[in-house]
C-alpha cells in the first residue's frame, strides 16, 4: 500500500521560512517523480516544484528562487525548502509520487500571516 505521509505545516509570518518533509512508503522511491503541489482555499491545485529521478528539478513560477525541493532516496524522503513566505502562499501542500500511477498524500496546512 502505498503511503505518502507530509509533515512540517506550521502558521508562520511573512518573510519567515519552513521547510515540509514527505515520508513515503510502498513504492520504489527513488524511480519516482517526487513533487509538492498546493492548493489555497477558492483555487486550483497548482505546481509548486518536482524532483526526477536524477535529481533535475521543476519549479512552479510563483516560487522560483525562494522554493527548493530536495529528496534522499536512502530515507524514501522529500523535502521542500519554503523561505521569503509571503501571505499568498497560504495553502494546504501536498505531496505527490508520480511514475505509471499518481500518488497523493493528505496534505499540510500552511499559513502565512501576520
Amino acid at each position: 500500500q502505498v503511503q505518502l505521509v507530509e509533515s512540517g505545516g506550521d502558521l508562520v509570518q511573512p518573510g519567515g521560512s519552513l521547510t515540509l518533509s514527505c515520508a513515503a512508503s510502498g513504492i520504489m522511491f527513488s524511480v519516482y517523480v517526487m513533487g509538492w503541489y498546493r492548493q489555497a482555499p477558492g483555487k486550483q491545485r497548482e505546481l509548486v516544484a518536482t524532483i526526477n529521478s536524477d535529481g533535475s528539478t521543476n519549479y512552479g513560477d510563483s516560487v522560483k528562487g525562494r522554493f527548493t525541493i530536495s529528496r534522499d532516496n536512502a530515507k524514501n524522503a522529500v523535502y521542500l525548502q519554503m523561505n521569503s513566505l509571503k501571505p499568498e502562499d497560504t495553502a494546504v501542500y501536498y505531496c505527490n509520487a508520480r511514475n505509471y500511477f499518481s500518488h497523493w498524500g493528505q496534505g499540510t496546512q500552511v499559513t502565512v500571516s501576520s
